[in-house]
């Protein structure tokens, strides 16, 4: 007759041994919050849940690679029995386990039985005389290669790679830079100007004359008197003595060459004089 399994029991109500009282061993596990002191007897654990590889290669040259260099065989004489013998044995391992990664390893498991029949023969010598090819040549020489490039790309993986060893250091260091001076406002610019109007207004002379004025004249007249200085008050471009026309036409022309940047307007700092400089150096 079968004994009930834990779930029966459970379902039945069988009584339960009683968890002591004082805990003086660390539980196996945790079921929905409940310590665990014994492993269940019905748990069922999956063939290849505690299955572990040791060794991982990179494909069938590197694992006969494996086999050589761990065994201390010499490449340029390989035991092809027991190298052979050993090399299957793995591949029935991962056979059994991964058919489409065994595939490859299956075509060099033909390649080393076909090696080993053929130095089971007895050799024939050349028609000129000489010693039959080593069956073994063309398999030392890849092996030989392999691991060469093997080597390198271990050589290669020691070098300091960026990203992976060490980040590039950045720092924002500013370079020194021509002071910027802050804009004219227009504001700025109708203070200034309703003050030479005032000025103006107290020396003007009460006579009436026609006169024609350019603005192209006085913007020359503006740019020979910015000549050879290097700043130049806004209040000496104009000469109030000359009447209010005059000062008009001259705040024009101005403004004009401003507009063709051939001369700029600024100050110091905010609410500071204004002063006028030629936007160009002269040849």
């Amino acid at each position: 007759m079968a004994l009930p399994d834990a779930h029966q029991l459970l379902a039945e109500g069988a009584p339960q041994a009683p968890l002591p009282e004082v805990v003086d061993h660390v539980a196996v596990a945790r079921l929905y919050g409940e310590p665990l002191f014994a492993m269940p007897q019905d748990l069922y654990i999956p063939p290849d849940a505690l299955e572990v590889f040791l060794e991982a290669f990179e494909g069938p040259l590197d694992l006969l690679l494996y086999l050589i260099r761990k065994q201390n065989f010499n490449i340029l004489d390989i035991p092809m029995a027991a190298v052979t013998r050993q090399y299957l044995s793995y591949v029935e391992e991962i056979r059994s386990r991964n058919l489409e990664l065994a595939a490859e390893y299956l075509l060099m498991a033909a390649m080393l039985i076909e090696i080993k029949s053929r130095m089971l023969l007895p050799s024939r010598k050349t028609a000129e005389g000489q010693e039959p090819e080593d069956p073994r040549a063309e398999l030392v020489r890849r092996l030989l290669e392999y691991e060469q490039m093997k080597l390198a790309g271990a050589r290669l993986a020691e070098i300091p790679q960026f990203g992976r060893d060490f980040l590039k250091a950045q720092i924002h260091i500013e370079s020194a830079l021509q002071p910027r001076f802050p804009d004219v406002e227009l504001a700025d610019l109708q203070a200034a100007w309703g003050d030479i109007l005032r000025r103006a207004k107290l020396v003007q002379h009460h006579k009436i004359t026609r006169e024609e004025l350019s603005v192209r004249e006085h913007m020359s007249i503006v740019l020979k008197k910015l000549q050879g200085r290097r700043f130049a008050p806004f209040e000496d471009l104009f000469d109030p003595a000359k009447g209010a026309p005059v000062l008009v036409v001259t705040l024009i022309a101005l403004l004009e060459l401003a507009k063709e940047n051939l001369v700029e307007i600024t100050q110091a700092e905010a609410y500071a004089p204004i002063y006028v400089r030629l936007a160009f150096t002269p040849a």
